[in-house]
């Protein structure tokens, strides 16, 4: 069985979904690409521990023990660490930040209390109060679709500075994603392609092994032996849904 979680919205313009999951037994999964990054919660075998993770741009192979528990907070695009590079954190190289008692945990010399599922939203308006997380306008408003007053070269550069990827490779992971809740919702592969935005049904497979981990066959596949990360509830961010950039 693939992973699965229980998700909420946030009313905070910071934070894209809250998350929380249990896992009732251990073993390796495939970890999806994914643009969004995020801090995990994990409390395993009594000891908590608060991880930062970066955006991943391929599938990969990642392992998960029995009996933890996971609370995760996943910001918005544009919402980013000003002394924590987000390039240092790409593709699995996590951070897991210093333990300061078993209820905190350190972060620019100060201890903090770890946060939970429930007051995720408050724990993130400290942080932004704090000065720790900040959010860049101009790369909020291009994923809204606003228009910009900036050269289309000057806008990817802050987005690649900001969130660690270009706005195609963003496209590229989230169309995979859709177009996999499409396949498990029982969509045909024929309909996917259209609505994922694919040329044709060769491409949705090659883009679904690097990104996913798996064929549509596999990804339909109730007996596979592999199991997936989690697929948030999330929607394809179109070539349509792109700002106008007034250079």
């Amino acid at each position: 069985m693939d992973l699965i979680c229980d998700e909420r919205q946030s009313d905070s313009p910071f934070i894209e979904r809250v998350w929380r999951s249990h896992s009732e037994h251990g073993g390796t999964f495939l970890s999806m690409a994914d643009s969004h990054w995020g801090m995990v919660l994990t409390k395993y075998r009594g000891k908590t521990t608060l991880t930062v993770r970066g955006p991943e741009t391929a599938a990969s192979s990642a392992y998960c023990p029995a009996d933890a528990e996971f609370v995760g907070i996943q910001f918005k695009a544009g919402v980013f660490m000003p002394k924590l590079p987000i390039q240092s954190l790409m593709d699995r190289n996590d951070l897991n930040l210093p333990e300061a008692s078993g209820t905190s945990f350190w972060l620019d010399s100060a201890a903090w209390q770890f946060p939970n599922y429930e007051n995720a939203d408050t724990f993130i308006d400290w942080l932004m109060q704090a000065g720790l997380l900040v959010r860049d306008p101009i790369v909020s408003a291009f994923f809204k679709g606003q228009p910009i007053e900036m050269t289309l070269r000057t806008v990817q550069r802050r987005l690649t500075k900001v969130t660690g990827l270009t706005s195609t490779a963003t496209q590229q992971i989230e169309r995979a994603r859709y177009a996999t809740k499409l396949i498990k919702q029982g969509i045909p592969i024929s309909e996917a392609v259209y609505q994922a935005g694919y040329f044709d049904q060769s491409h949705l497979i090659r883009s679904l092994k690097r990104f996913i981990g798996l064929t549509p066959a596999q990804i339909t596949d109730k007996n596979r032996p592999e199991r997936l990360s989690f697929l948030y509830n999330t929607d394809f961010i179109s070539p349509d849904m792109m700002p106008i950039i007034n250079s």
